[in-house]
């Protein structure tokens, strides 16, 4: 491991530290601020020479834009400071919803943060549950997209015991949530918008009536689908409900709009920085996945398969 060397942005200082301790290799010195301008200022304090570099940085927000920066600018001054390898590791993804056209003169900002990204001088990337499979076909360098799905399943046979639906909130999530209920052995159903215009009530496909609904989801942002999914639900009869999703992005009124929602518990990945968040929802329950991403560093640098590598992880 001595040719290896891992740096972080400030975007989740904490998240790689996680992973440095987990591989036993100290997190390198960086600075990164900004200057009076307000233009992105970094710093490398150490000699990286002919080390392998992994970049510990979501592009979350609150501060997409800056940490998107931040992690272009740190890749271009490793680069310049005659580096191995550069791997960008994104647990998160920005603008990750911005991956098609759906209307005229629309632009698809996935592909170009993908273009970006790749051009700064970066290798490989590795990120966790993409909002769309495409992402990784906007890249023209390997990309690891790691599943949380099976620490997610084990989450649910640990926590939430009794009779099970699995919902997906989306038709578009349907894939995602068919995985979960297929390895719980439960039924799946089904909720989306009546109409664009309508966006107060969803409609059901599925039984839930006397079931525990476990809502399966990639991004919580807003948290108000959530919450009108699990008013629907409850008023269709199911006697508990939880939600599970990858992302917690937790905007705008979202921990309000979860203490007021009939949400059990919102239990989301530790992929973006949660802050105080957690004091402020206790529904909010939070799932490590540091030890995925410091295993799937460890196979990259032994040259080891990522075939089912996060199976491996027990929930606390």
């Amino acid at each position: 491991m001595e040719s290896v060397k891992i740096l972080s942005g400030t975007a989740h200082p904490e998240f790689a530290e996680l992973i440095s301790r987990n591989l036993n290799i100290e997190l390198g010195k960086t600075h990164c601020g900004k200057f009076s301008n307000g233009e992105t200022s970094v710093v490398i304090g150490e000699s990286i020479r002919s080390k392998e570099v992994y970049i510990i940085q979501p592009t979350c927000s609150p501060n997409v834009n800056d940490n998107i920066m931040e992690l272009l600018v740190l890749v271009d001054a490793v680069k310049r400071a005659s580096s191995k390898s550069i791997t960008a590791v994104i647990p998160f993804f920005g603008y990750g919803k911005q991956n098609k056209k759906e209307k005229s003169r629309e632009p698809i900002v996935s592909k170009l943060i993908a273009n970006m990204i790749e051009k700064s001088g970066v290798n490989r990337v590795i990120s966790m549950d993409l909002e769309a499979s495409q992402i990784q076909g906007f890249f023209n360098i390997p990309v690891d997209n790691l599943y949380a799905e099976p620490l997610i399943v084990k989450y649910i046979e640990k926590h939430i015991k009794g009779d099970r639906v699995v919902v997906s909130p989306a038709v578009d999530g349907v894939k995602r949530t068919k995985l979960v209920s297929d390895k719980l052995n439960c039924d799946l159903a089904i909720l989306d918008r009546t109409t664009k215009e309508e966006k107060n009530d969803m409609i059901l496909v599925g039984d839930v009536k006397d079931k525990i609904a476990v809502i399966i989801g990639s991004t919580a942002d807003t948290c108000e689908t959530l919450a009108l999914s699990a008013k629907v639900l409850k008023r269709s009869g199911a006697t508990k409900v939880y939600a599970l999703v990858s992302h917690g992005e937790l905007s705008g009124n979202a921990i309000d709009t979860l203490n007021n929602s009939e949400l059990e518990e919102l239990v989301i990945t530790n992929s973006i920085p949660i802050g105080e968040k957690t004091k402020q929802c206790p529904k909010i329950k939070v799932i490590n996945v540091a030890p995925m991403f410091s295993e799937a560093i460890r196979r990259i640098i032994h040259g080891e398969s990522m075939t089912a590598q996060s199976s491996k992880f027990t929930i606390l």
